[in-house]
């Protein structure tokens, strides 16, 4: 019994942490939900470097951004 005790306060732990590192990353405009701040999450627990994750993240979203500028060229191009 003591075991399950120890687990439970451990989650309840776990959840109030999550929910203050998501309450954060919402005042820092981070822009990630839930799920993607559980896989930051879960990288940097297993040694993934924060900042790499970061600048994957932001590198990401400049690519995506630019191919649906590119896109919505191309789309206005046609329609001429």
């Amino acid at each position: 019994m003591p075991g399950d005790l120890e687990e439970l306060e451990k989650a309840q732990n776990e959840r109030e942490m999550f929910k203050i590192l998501l309450e954060i990353s919402k005042l820092l405009n981070t822009g990630l939900d839930a799920v993607s701040l559980t896989y930051c999450i879960r990288l940097c627990e297993n040694g993934v470097n924060p900042e790499g994750i970061a600048k994957m993240i932001i590198d990401t979203r400049n690519a995506v951004k630019a191919y649906k500028k590119q896109e919505s060229k191309g789309a206005t191009a046609k329609e001429s």
